[in-house]
């Protein structure tokens, strides 16, 4: 009797080296089902890759065109730099960038340099004791209240601040409330159960909302 492999159940009997090329065929077939699942989850890791980095350049190109239709002072780099630092702090928080411009536009309208009448400086109007606790606490640099009048820094700065005074509250519409009001004074109110000021709160939202039907198509 040839050397061979028999298969007692189906009743085949196969040579040694026919059933060895048949092992080696199987093997080899395994190994390129691996090979090309593989490759086919690099692709897809890929796909979401280009995806995501695709979503983040639109989402920049719309806050760099409402920086643009509404700044005023601001170099190429300047906007540049503030449509990033928006996008940035926008994602750690996650807020809409919108909601961060409609504050902005509500504060200063884009307006480079601001100084209100009670000293509330840059473009988010951090009053300076606001701007070095929050920069204190935070671990970032505090050189001194002209700090505030760059747009990095009080955008850093100002949306932490605003983050802080939602979570203080557990409400959006009282953080923004507080953002406006100081924390102190609404706690105040809280307590006597006086109304609170609803001005504030309502032109954020109507920003808001003109900044979504104009830019997020």
């Amino acid at each position: 009797m040839s050397p061979g492999v028999s298969l007692e159940k189906t009743g085949i009997f196969l040579s040694k080296p026919i059933a060895f090329l048949l092992v080696l065929i199987y093997l080899l077939q395994s190994t390129l089902l691996v090979f090309m699942i593989k490759d086919k989850y690099e692709l897809h890791k890929i796909i979401d890759y280009q995806r995501d980095r695709l979503t983040e350049m639109e989402e920049k190109l719309k806050i760099f065109k409402v920086i643009e239709d509404f700044q005023i002072g601001f170099t190429e780099d300047e906007k540049k730099q503030l449509a990033n630092v928006i996008f940035e702090e926008s994602a750690k928080y996650n807020y809409d960038p919108l909601l961060i411009m409609s504050v902005i536009i509500t504060e200063t309208t884009f307006k480079k340099g601001q100084v209100s009448h009670v000293g509330a400086r840059g473009i988010m109007q951090l009053m300076p004791s606001t701007g070095q606790d929050v920069a204190m606490r935070s671990g970032m640099q505090w050189i001194g209240s002209e700090q505030l009048f760059d747009p990095t820094t009080n955008v850093k700065l100002g949306t932490l601040y605003l983050f802080e005074q939602i979570l203080k509250f557990k409400d959006v519409r009282k953080g923004i409330i507080a953002y406006n009001l100081g924390e102190t004074r609404l706690r105040g109110r809280l307590r006597a159960n006086k109304p609170l000021p609803s001005g504030y709160f309502r032109k954020i939202w109507e920003n808001y909302n003109m900044l979504k039907e104009k830019y997020d198509v």
